[in-house]
C-alpha cells in the first residue's frame, strides 16, 4: 500500500508554471534524444561511423528540433486531448499514462520523420521506398520510445523533478 502511495505521489509532480514546464521539457527531451538517437544510429549502422564532435552536432540539432516539436506541437496537443478526457482529469496516474502515450505518438511520427529527412539527405535510402522506411522507423521507434517513457524515463525525470521542485507548487492534478 505504502509503495503505491509513493509512486502516486511521485507521478503527481508535475510542472505548474511555465518555468517548470521548459525545465522539465529539457530533462524529458534530453533523455529521449540521447537514447532514441543512440538507439537510430546503432540501427543505420552509422554510429560507429561518426567521430564524437559529429555525434555532439547531431544530438544538438536534434535536441533542438525535439524540444522545439515537444513545445510547440506535440505537447500543447497531448495537453488538450489529455485533458479532454474526464477519466484522465480524474486520476493522477491515468492522466500521467495518457498524457505520455499522446506525447510518444506525436514525438515518434514527427521525430521519425526527421530522422527519414536526414537519412534521405545523407543519401542512406537509396533504392528504398522512403514510405516504407517511415512507416518500418516509426514502427521501431515506438517499440522502444513508449516503454522507455512509462518504465524509465518519465518515472526518473518525474522523481528528479520533484526532488528539484518540492512542495505544493510542484504538486498539480492533471
Amino acid at each position: 500500500m505504502s509503495i503505491m502511495i509513493q509512486v502516486t505521489e511521485r507521478m503527481s509532480v508535475l510542472p505548474v508554471s511555465k518555468k517548470q514546464q521548459v525545465i522539465f521539457g529539457l530533462m524529458m527531451c534530453t533523455g529521449m534524444v540521447v537514447v532514441m538517437m543512440t538507439f537510430n544510429l546503432w540501427h543505420t549502422g552509422m554510429l560507429s561511423q561518426m567521430s564524437v564532435p559529429q555525434l555532439l552536432l547531431q544530438f544538438v540539432i536534434c535536441f533542438a528540433i525535439a524540444f522545439l516539436v515537444e513545445s510547440f506541437i506535440v505537447g500543447p496537443i497531448a495537453r488538450k486531448i489529455t485533458f479532454s478526457f474526464s477519466f484522465a482529469r480524474s486520476s493522477k496516474i491515468k492522466g500521467v499514462v495518457t498524457m505520455s502515450f499522446l506525447m510518444v505518438i506525436g514525438m515518434v511520427l514527427l521525430m521519425s520523420l526527421y530522422g527519414i529527412i536526414t537519412a534521405y539527405t545523407a543519401r542512406q535510402l537509396e533504392g528504398d521506398s522512403v514510405i516504407n522506411a517511415y512507416l518500418h522507423t516509426i514502427v521501431r521507434n515506438f517499440g522502444l520510445a513508449l516503454p522507455y517513457q512509462l518504465i524509465v524515463l518519465g518515472p526518473l525525470v518525474r522523481y528528479v523533478f520533484g526532488k528539484l521542485f518540492k512542495g505544493p507548487a510542484a504538486v498539480a492534478s492533471v
